[in-house]
């Protein structure tokens, strides 16, 4: 017999027949009509449960998770208020089902009966996910993640108190707003959830505003691992920067009185805190897990027997509030409800083609006041001794430099965050001096955690703002690439459009940097932001190119909503010279403010039948092989693809009319290269042949053997060579 159903049978009877668990009376600011709410959105969300499993055994529910053992949660909702952004915990039905009661017009029923049956008239994923969520009550999607939501809730919490200083266009939440994340106890132990929970406290020890509540949901145990009693509080109770507090999460009263004092703490100090709930776990991890595998009977039971339901149900009766009989016509009433529901939602249509599916990774764009730019005036004054320079060529990180100071100049919700951005200048010099035209609220100079840099430009990007978080080098983006993958790319895929965090991600990455740092400072491949649906790459090979594309990357950030990622070559950051030593023929001068290049929009250097097909660092060796090629009569075109995600097929076919062969350059490594895409896109959509060069599958060495297993200028010309004397 399915434990949902003995669970259900002994709530009924043990009501019925007072046997109900001993505890406290009640006590507490809890009103009785409020009791009574909690209580009716925890045995909502308790047949929601018991209906998905029914649902997925007929067939027509495809998510068993539950929140059973976790009904609590409803009274730290109704000590919240519906507009304080909160991101949930997989467990947390009845906290949005008590939220739901908080604005009228809300079918919670309705609407998560629709998620489990994926119907695409599902109000939050469109069918796509069974999701806690809605964008009219503040709840941004969660899936079953772990703690991968905490660094952007940390961010959000953050952005609150700088929308006071730098009111972003598209503010979402109240100045004297707060942001609840919750989690459960095996989460508590991640990496991502310890980071995060540290870069809080981090920012609240030096009394930045931090006004962020996060609720652990300690029920003992992470699918069959047991967590060590009495962990968490050890764990956290003490930490600096960070307020304590526990309630018995199986008592409404004493949970609402914990979480009325942790949220009123955090509003009105604008300071962290740790609710920790004691809570237990029913049924198991999900519908498919059989927890007699590994727990004892008696263990299970003991859970069961403490229902929080039954515990409800004692101090409602106790208190006067409700009698048996109400207790169970609450109870009834829901069953009845769920069940009447279920009936007409599998009815409702759902998803059925790769283009439905598809038809929300892409968020839609959103209006923004026009903007003429800032004055002449306003750009003498912010740029002070280097706009006498504009006019003068200059390598990249210079111009992207003068690039950034336009746009935020331009635009006051952007907001940079990074390590050694703002005082330092970053680390190659490209955010020099910003932190003194713009200050330290909109330079953010971070703790070392790429996990809270992409989390902080997430949440910020929540509130309206607009994030270029930077990652110093691209190797240690993958201390954080679940951010990218796991959150800020799916979060329009499953909130069907309703929820976007736009940014433009700069990472500091490629090769070919010479005496400085082997692998980890030279990083050659993209390969993990190349499979992620919906990210644009960007990827700049000289500095007027990189300033034109920075401005397309904002304004795809800031009007379309998009994730942008910009992949800055390191060794052409201070690249001056082409041919000949101080030939200076890699530097150009400043592009007019108004000039950008558009998505997907290539160069093209030349006009001959040998075309080589590039980015980054490889036009800049090939433009060098080009002049090679040329002294021996081979006549090339150069083009450049700047955009590597969506493969900017249009535009390369474009380019390459008039041209016998096709030649790839790719510096990154063969497998999982671009040059694999460019391939089989050249097979598909050309008769021209075609061959690439591209670096070895090796890590890149540091030392006089940096650049040996990349391809270089005479790697290039033999290539070139031996491709287009073939037959």
């Amino acid at each position: 017999m399915d434990r949902a159903d003995i669970v259900d049978e002994a709530f009924r009877r043990k009501v019925a027949d007072g046997d109900l668990p001993g505890g406290k009376p009640a006590s507490g600011p809890l009103a009785a009509h409020e009791a009574v709410e909690i209580f009716r959105a925890q045995c909502l969300s308790r047949n929601l449960d018991r209906r998905s499993r029914k649902m997925q055994a007929e067939g027509q529910g495809f998510y068993t998770i539950g929140s059973s053992g976790h009904e609590g949660m409803a009274a730290v909702a109704a000590a919240l208020r519906a507009d304080d952004m909160a991101f949930l915990h997989y467990r947390d039905g009845a906290f949005q089902t008590m939220r739901a009661t908080q604005l009228p017009g809300m079918t919670p029923a309705w609407d998560m009966l629709l998620s489990f049956a994926t119907s695409r008239e599902d109000p939050m994923s469109g069918g796509r996910h069974k999701v806690l969520g809605s964008k009219a009550l503040a709840i941004p999607p969660q899936t079953s993640t772990i703690a991968s939501h905490l660094p952007k809730a940390v961010g959000a919490a953050y952005s609150v108190g700088l929308a006071k200083r730098h009111r972003p266009e598209h503010q979402v939440m109240a100045d004297d707003g707060i942001v609840m994340c919750s989690f459960g106890d095996a989460s508590s132990n991640h990496s991502t959830a310890q980071g995060a929970i540290n870069t809080a406290c981090w920012t609240a020890f030096q009394s930045v505003p931090m006004p962020l509540l996060f609720v652990c949901e300690d029920n003992g145990i992470g699918i069959s691992t047991r967590t060590p009693k009495g962990w968490v509080a050890a764990n956290y109770a003490e930490k600096p920067g960070l307020k304590y507090f526990h309630a018995n999460g199986l008592d409404i009263y004493d949970t609402y009185r914990v979480a009325q004092e942790a949220t009123d703490y955090v509003r009105e100090r604008r300071k962290p805190a740790f609710l920790h709930l004691s809570l237990v776990r029913l049924y198991g991890h999900a519908g498919s897990d059989l927890q007699q595998a590994y727990l004892k009977k008696g263990i299970f039971e003991g859970w069961e027997a403490d229902d929080p339901l039954l515990h409800s149900a004692r101090l409602l009766i106790d208190g006067g509030v409700l009698s048996a009989d109400d207790v169970l016509a609450i109870y009834h009433g829901c069953e009845d409800q769920c069940s009447r529901v279920a009936e007409e939602v599998i009815t409702r249509p759902r998803l059925k083609t790769a283009e439905e599916v598809m038809a929300s990774l892409i968020p839609p764009a959103r209006e923004c006041a026009p903007s003429n730019g800032p004055s002449a005036e306003a750009r003498e004054a912010t740029f002070g001794s280097d706009f006498k320079q504009l006019e003068t060529p200059q390598p990249m990180s210079r111009l992207l430099n003068w690039a950034l100071t336009d746009l935020m100049l331009e635009h006051g919700e952007i907001v940079m965050m990074g390590e050694d951005v703002g005082t330092k200048g970053g680390v190659y010099g490209v955010t020099q001096k910003l932190v003194d035209r713009f200050g330290a609220d909109r330079m953010i100079d971070t703790l070392l955690d790429e996990q809270s840099i992409l989390g902080l430009a997430i949440g910020m990007a929540h509130n309206g703002f607009v994030p270029i978080p930077e990652i110093q080098f691209l190797a240690y983006l993958h201390n954080a690439e679940d951010q990218l993958r796991g959150e800020a790319a799916t979060l329009p895929f499953f909130s069907n459009g309703q929820f976007t965090n736009p940014m433009v991600l700069r990472i500091a990455g490629l090769g070919y940097q010479k005496g400085f740092g082997g692998h980890f400072h030279n990083d050659n491949s993209l390969a993990v932001l190349r499979d992620i649906p919906g990210v644009i790459i960007a990827c700049p090979s000289r500095g007027d190119d990189g300033a034109m594309m920075m401005r397309e990357c904002v304004r795809l950030a800031r009007e379309e909503n998009r994730v942008v990622v910009v992949v800055e070559p390191i060794a052409l950051y201070p690249m001056r010279d082409l041919m000949d030593d101080k030939d200076g023929g890699w530097m150009r001068t400043y592009p007019s403010p108004d000039q950008r290049i558009g998505l997907g929009e290539v160069g093209v250097e030349g006009d001959g039948p040998l075309a080589i097909l590039t980015y980054g660092n490889g036009r800049y060796l090939s433009t060098q092989a080009a002049a090679d090629l040329t002294a021996e009569g081979i006549d090339t075109r150069i083009i450049d693809m700047r955009w590597l995600a969506p493969l900017p097929v249009d535009g390369i076919v474009g380019a390459l009319k008039g041209a016998k062969k096709v030649l790839i350059v790719d510096e990154c490594r063969s497998t999982g290269s671009q040059s694999e895409a460019l391939m089989a896109m050249l097979q598909e959509q050309t008769i021209l042949p075609h061959a690439r060069i591209a670096a070895e599958d090796s890590f890149i060495a540091t030392g006089p053997a940096y650049a040996a297993t990349m391809p270089s200028r005479g790697s290039i010309v033999e290539a070139a060579r031996n491709l287009w004397s073939a037959k």
